[in-house]
């Protein structure tokens, strides 16, 4: 076997290869946050930088503390640019019944069961807390609605019929 295909020495531990962290958002799209987004995103670089990053570097095992900073500068680079490149909305200044970036809607199912999603940014998503992606199906379909529409969202089950119950800024 060719020696590019085998390790120096068979004791040496395994490094893993850096990983990117891949950008959700699609090519010339706005990195959109709700301002509460916003402010967790810059909390948690903070935390990482003054808190994990330089406990994380104390370590006494030097494999071991190399491949914490690496993980940990890998989520703190990821963060700097997600950031740099937020479009902050703030919710609308009136009442508004129409769904937006930022709204709670309450929809009815075509099972008669109550669901309620926030459409959020893409670093925001949290689908068991109910916060969809802008980009998603389901906030794409929502968006610019007004209460009592009807929406027809194609699911990989089957077409599904939402109506729209109550849109809600928090």
């Amino acid at each position: 076997m060719s020696k590019a295909f085998t390790r120096e020495d068979d004791e040496a531990p395994e490094r893993p290869a850096p990983v990117r962290a891949a950008s959700w958002l699609s090519a010339g799209a706005k990195n959109f946050l709700t301002p509460e987004g916003a402010r967790r995103l810059r909390e948690e670089l903070e935390r990482l930088v003054t808190g994990e990053r330089p406990q994380a570097a104390a370590g006494s095992d030097p494999d071991e503390v190399r491949r914490q900073l690496q993980v940990l500068d890998q989520r703190i680079h990821y963060l700097e640019q997600s950031l740099q490149a937020a479009v902050v909305v703030p919710p609308p200044a009136a009442p508004d019944d129409q769904v937006r970036f930022g709204a709670t809607v309450t929809v009815r199912e075509g099972s008669g069961a109550q669901a309620h999603y926030r459409i959020v940014g893409i670093d925001e998503a949290d689908f068991d807390r109910g916060w969809v992606s802008w980009q998603s199906p389901l906030a794409r379909a929502l968006l610019k609605r007004q209460v009592g529409d009807r929406v027809r969202l194609q699911l990989p089950a089957g077409p599904e019929e939402l109506e729209i119950l109550a849109v809600q800024y928090k």
